[in-house]
Protein backbone atom coordinates (compact mmCIF):
# COMPACT_ATOMS: atom_id res chain seq x y z
CA UNK A 1 0.00 0.00 0.00
CA UNK A 2 1.41 3.36 -1.06
CA UNK A 3 0.27 6.36 1.01
CA UNK A 4 -0.45 9.44 -1.08
CA UNK A 5 -1.72 12.94 -0.39
CA UNK A 6 -3.98 14.72 -2.84
CA UNK A 7 -2.63 17.71 -4.74
CA UNK A 8 -4.40 21.07 -4.40
CA UNK A 9 -7.57 21.36 -6.44
CA UNK A 10 -7.89 23.69 -9.41
CA UNK A 11 -10.65 25.72 -7.78
CA UNK A 12 -13.25 26.92 -10.25
CA UNK A 13 -12.57 24.12 -12.74
CA UNK A 14 -15.70 22.40 -14.10
CA UNK A 15 -16.78 18.88 -13.20
CA UNK A 16 -16.03 16.48 -16.04
CA UNK A 17 -18.95 14.58 -17.51
CA UNK A 18 -19.19 10.84 -16.97
CA UNK A 19 -21.44 7.88 -17.76
CA UNK A 20 -20.81 5.04 -15.32
CA UNK A 21 -22.77 2.09 -13.98
CA UNK A 22 -23.86 2.28 -10.38
CA UNK A 23 -24.51 -0.49 -7.91
CA UNK A 24 -28.21 0.41 -8.26
CA UNK A 25 -28.18 -1.02 -11.79
CA UNK A 26 -28.47 2.36 -13.55
CA UNK A 27 -26.00 4.32 -15.65
CA UNK A 28 -25.24 7.66 -13.97
CA UNK A 29 -24.16 10.87 -15.69
CA UNK A 30 -23.25 14.34 -14.51
CA UNK A 31 -26.66 15.57 -15.72
CA UNK A 32 -28.39 13.29 -13.22
CA UNK A 33 -27.17 15.59 -10.44
CA UNK A 34 -27.97 18.96 -12.05
CA UNK A 35 -30.69 19.85 -9.53
CA UNK A 36 -28.45 19.38 -6.49
CA UNK A 37 -27.19 22.63 -4.92
CA UNK A 38 -23.85 20.89 -4.29
CA UNK A 39 -22.27 17.64 -5.39
CA UNK A 40 -19.57 15.68 -3.59
CA UNK A 41 -17.47 13.23 -5.58
CA UNK A 42 -15.24 10.88 -3.65
CA UNK A 43 -12.90 8.35 -5.20
CA UNK A 44 -13.35 5.29 -3.02
CA UNK A 45 -12.84 1.56 -2.90
CA UNK A 46 -13.68 -1.43 -0.75
CA UNK A 47 -10.23 -2.59 0.31
CA UNK A 48 -8.49 0.64 1.38
CA UNK A 49 -7.96 0.89 5.16
CA UNK A 50 -8.17 4.71 4.92
CA UNK A 51 -11.62 4.46 3.32
CA UNK A 52 -12.69 1.85 5.85
CA UNK A 53 -11.56 4.08 8.73
CA UNK A 54 -13.86 6.92 7.69
CA UNK A 55 -16.58 4.99 5.87
CA UNK A 56 -19.25 5.36 8.56
CA UNK A 57 -18.50 9.08 8.94
CA UNK A 58 -19.03 9.57 5.20
CA UNK A 59 -22.25 7.53 5.29
CA UNK A 60 -23.52 9.68 8.16
CA UNK A 61 -22.48 12.96 6.50
CA UNK A 62 -24.09 11.93 3.21
CA UNK A 63 -27.37 11.20 5.04
CA UNK A 64 -27.24 14.56 6.82
CA UNK A 65 -26.38 16.54 3.68
CA UNK A 66 -29.01 14.69 1.64
CA UNK A 67 -31.66 16.50 3.69
CA UNK A 68 -30.22 19.73 2.20
CA UNK A 69 -30.29 18.35 -1.35
CA UNK A 70 -26.55 17.64 -1.57
CA UNK A 71 -25.66 14.57 -3.62
CA UNK A 72 -22.72 12.32 -2.78
CA UNK A 73 -21.17 10.08 -5.43
CA UNK A 74 -18.56 7.47 -4.56
CA UNK A 75 -16.48 6.20 -7.48
CA UNK A 76 -14.35 3.07 -7.50
CA UNK A 77 -11.68 3.24 -10.20
CA UNK A 78 -9.21 0.59 -9.05
CA UNK A 79 -7.82 -2.18 -11.25
CA UNK A 80 -10.04 -5.10 -10.25
CA UNK A 81 -7.81 -7.75 -11.79
CA UNK A 82 -5.14 -6.94 -9.23
CA UNK A 83 -7.63 -5.97 -6.49
CA UNK A 84 -10.67 -8.28 -6.88
CA UNK A 85 -12.16 -7.05 -3.60
CA UNK A 86 -12.93 -3.81 -5.51
CA UNK A 87 -14.87 -5.61 -8.27
CA UNK A 88 -18.36 -4.48 -9.27
CA UNK A 89 -20.05 -7.48 -7.58
CA UNK A 90 -18.11 -6.73 -4.39
CA UNK A 91 -19.04 -3.04 -4.66
CA UNK A 92 -22.72 -4.05 -4.77
CA UNK A 93 -22.24 -6.29 -1.75
CA UNK A 94 -20.44 -3.57 0.24
CA UNK A 95 -23.04 -0.91 -0.57
CA UNK A 96 -25.83 -3.22 0.56
CA UNK A 97 -24.05 -4.35 3.74
CA UNK A 98 -23.16 -0.79 4.77
CA UNK A 99 -26.50 0.67 3.59
CA UNK A 100 -24.96 3.35 1.39
CA UNK A 101 -27.37 6.23 0.81
CA UNK A 102 -25.24 7.61 -2.01
CA UNK A 103 -24.53 6.41 -5.53
CA UNK A 104 -21.56 4.07 -5.83
CA UNK A 105 -20.21 4.05 -9.39
CA UNK A 106 -17.81 1.70 -11.15
CA UNK A 107 -15.12 3.41 -13.25
CA UNK A 108 -13.78 0.23 -14.84
CA UNK A 109 -11.75 2.00 -17.54
CA UNK A 110 -10.57 4.71 -15.10
CA UNK A 111 -11.82 7.51 -17.37
CA UNK A 112 -13.47 9.45 -14.55
CA UNK A 113 -10.44 9.09 -12.27
CA UNK A 114 -8.21 10.50 -15.01
CA UNK A 115 -10.64 13.32 -15.89
CA UNK A 116 -10.85 14.41 -12.25
CA UNK A 117 -7.16 13.91 -11.51
CA UNK A 118 -7.86 11.45 -8.69
CA UNK A 119 -4.76 10.04 -7.02
CA UNK A 120 -5.86 8.14 -3.94
CA UNK A 121 -8.72 6.66 -1.96
CA UNK A 122 -10.36 8.59 -0.50
CA UNK A 123 -10.10 11.70 -2.67
CA UNK A 124 -12.87 14.29 -2.04
CA UNK A 125 -14.16 16.96 -4.46
CA UNK A 126 -17.00 19.43 -3.75
CA UNK A 127 -18.77 21.19 -6.63
CA UNK A 128 -21.23 24.05 -6.41
CA UNK A 129 -24.58 24.32 -8.28
CA UNK A 130 -22.75 25.38 -11.46
CA UNK A 131 -20.49 22.34 -11.01
CA UNK A 132 -17.37 24.37 -10.39
CA UNK A 133 -14.81 22.89 -8.02
CA UNK A 134 -14.85 24.66 -4.66
CA UNK A 135 -13.06 22.14 -2.43
CA UNK A 136 -10.57 19.33 -2.75
CA UNK A 137 -9.34 18.02 0.54
CA UNK A 138 -9.87 15.70 3.41
CA UNK A 139 -12.97 14.64 5.32
CA UNK A 140 -11.71 15.91 8.65
CA UNK A 141 -8.63 16.39 10.78
CA UNK A 142 -8.49 12.80 12.08
CA UNK A 143 -8.66 10.43 9.10
CA UNK A 144 -7.97 7.20 10.99
CA UNK A 145 -9.53 7.95 14.40
CA UNK A 146 -13.15 9.17 14.65
CA UNK A 147 -12.70 10.03 18.33
CA UNK A 148 -9.97 12.52 17.44
CA UNK A 149 -12.06 14.66 15.07
CA UNK A 150 -11.96 18.35 15.98
CA UNK A 151 -12.64 19.92 12.58
CA UNK A 152 -15.06 18.56 9.97
CA UNK A 153 -13.49 20.16 6.91
CA UNK A 154 -15.61 18.50 4.21
CA UNK A 155 -18.82 19.40 6.02
CA UNK A 156 -17.63 22.99 6.49
CA UNK A 157 -16.85 23.21 2.76
CA UNK A 158 -20.27 21.86 1.78
CA UNK A 159 -22.07 24.29 4.10
CA UNK A 160 -20.02 27.20 2.74
CA UNK A 161 -20.99 26.24 -0.82
CA UNK A 162 -24.66 25.93 0.15
CA UNK A 163 -24.58 29.36 1.77
CA UNK A 164 -22.73 31.06 -1.09
CA UNK A 165 -19.66 31.72 1.04
CA UNK A 166 -16.02 31.07 0.19
CA UNK A 167 -14.83 27.66 1.33
CA UNK A 168 -12.55 27.93 4.37
CA UNK A 169 -8.83 27.74 3.73
CA UNK A 170 -6.41 26.15 3.82
CA UNK A 171 -7.79 23.10 2.09
CA UNK A 172 -5.80 20.28 3.63
CA UNK A 173 -5.04 17.30 1.38
CA UNK A 174 -6.76 13.98 1.78
CA UNK A 175 -4.52 10.99 2.29
CA UNK A 176 -5.00 7.37 1.44
CA UNK A 177 -4.00 4.42 -0.68
CA UNK A 178 -2.78 5.16 -4.17
CA UNK A 179 -5.29 4.60 -6.92
CA UNK A 180 -4.59 1.21 -8.50
CA UNK A 181 -4.06 1.96 -12.19
CA UNK A 182 -4.70 -0.65 -14.87
CA UNK A 183 -1.55 -2.56 -15.72
CA UNK A 184 0.36 -1.26 -12.69
CA UNK A 185 2.12 -3.90 -10.57
CA UNK A 186 0.32 -4.78 -7.33
CA UNK A 187 1.82 -3.04 -4.27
Amino acid sequence: MVLLHTPPGELGSPAADFALPGVSGSIHTLADYQQAPAMVVVFWCNHCPYVQALEQRVIDLAKEMNTLGVRFIAVSSNDTKSYPEDSFPNMKKRAKEKKYTFDYLFDEKQTMARAYGAVCTPDFFVYDQERKLRYRGRLDDSPRNPAGVRKQELKEAILAVLNGRPVPTPQNPSMGCSLKWLGEPKN
